[in-house]
């Protein structure tokens, strides 16, 4: 059950990112959901970084998508997505 949680939380993800970075017609479920999952990662670590407690449930959902939001900056650097 926990990986179903975590698919669908991650295109949740996933794709709030790809609406801000305005990728979103490129990318599929599946791609949201990687990215989401990918990203949410990477969030989380820069987050620890620099120290940013994700404290409350907002600020976490935050992090998560700014991770996915720096994920999909980098592959559009790649020209993955344009």
């Amino acid at each position: 059950m926990d990986i179903l949680i975590t698919l669908i939380i991650g295109g949740i993800i996933g794709w709030l990112g790809s609406l801000v970075m305005k990728t979103d017609a490129q990318m599929g479920i599946v791609a949201n959901v990687i990215v989401g999952i990918i990203g949410s990662y990477l969030g989380f670590w820069i987050a620890g970084q620099m120290n940013i407690a994700g404290g409350n449930s907002i600020v976490r959902w935050a992090i998560a998508v700014g991770g996915a939001m720096v994920l999909i900056f980098i592959l559009k650097a790649l020209k993955i997505f344009k």
